[in-house]
């Protein structure tokens, strides 16, 4: 069971969205605006915000921002009514993890759900819970990444990435690829994998402009090249 934070302004859709997914298993907190959506999450926390991008007051993307603040692995689906993609981007650039278009199926916003708070990175029997490549090093168990000593502020997307790169060094994946086992989409917009790729390099790179580590395969996709020196064999 999941507990989601729901923030829409309109109180017809906040209603269906809320009881849809309260017959689907889930503990949904539904409010209005982004001031109360601050204000329950400060008080209640949350497994998964919901949230819409045109909002009253305070939008999704100054939301989007303030709850990485206080928490910066959130998950966080944001949906908006319009469907251009420099807008979808742009929620990406700001922190989202996911985003629906509205109208959007309730179904799908289910599924969705589930898989991002799903974390595919979850420590299993046999598997390593530290990685290491070089001054960078993960802790699967406590989610934790840091980078010659200094403790990196990851997305939970963004840590299921640098994850599955890191245990999958040399190989080209496809950015359908990486939908499909990072997301745990059949489908999905390839552009949500290039923003997710851009930001974890500007954590992770010494030169996010010239990486060394997380590169580009033109035509192809990414591919992870390990340290030089000081990496695992």
């Amino acid at each position: 069971m999941v507990h989601l934070l729901f923030v829409e302004d309109d109180t017809t859709m906040r209603d269906t969205v809320a009881s849809y997914l309260v017959r689907a298993g889930h503990t949904v907190t539904a409010v209005a605006d982004g001031a109360a959506a601050i204000d329950r999450f400060t008080a209640e926390g949350a497994d998964l915000v919901l949230l819409d991008l045109m909002l009253p007051g305070m939008s999704g993307l100054e939301l989007t921002r303030r709850l990485r603040t206080l928490r910066r692995d959130i998950p966080i689906i944001m949906a908006t009514a319009r469907a251009q993609e420099h807008e979808r981007v742009q929620g990406l650039q700001q922190g989202a993890d996911d985003y629906v278009t509205k109208p959007y199926s309730l179904r799908e916003l289910d599924l969705r759900i589930r898989a991002l708070v799903r974390r595919s990175t979850a420590p299993v029997p046999g598997v390593p819970t530290v990685l290491t490549d070089g001054d960078l090093r993960v802790d699967l168990a406590a989610g934790l990444v840091t980078r010659a000593g200094t403790t990196l502020s990851l997305t939970g997307r963004e840590f299921d990435l640098l994850v599955w790169m890191l245990q999958h060094p040399g190989l080209v994946h496809s950015r359908d690829d990486l939908i499909r086992e990072v997301w745990g989409w059949n489908v999905g917009d390839p552009s949500t994998v290039t923003v997710h790729v851009r930001r974890l390099r500007e954590k992770i790179e010494t030169d996010p402009s010239h990486p060394t580590r997380l590169l580009t395969v033109f035509g192809k996709g990414y591919r992870w090249d390990r340290a030089a020196i000081g990496g695992d064999p």
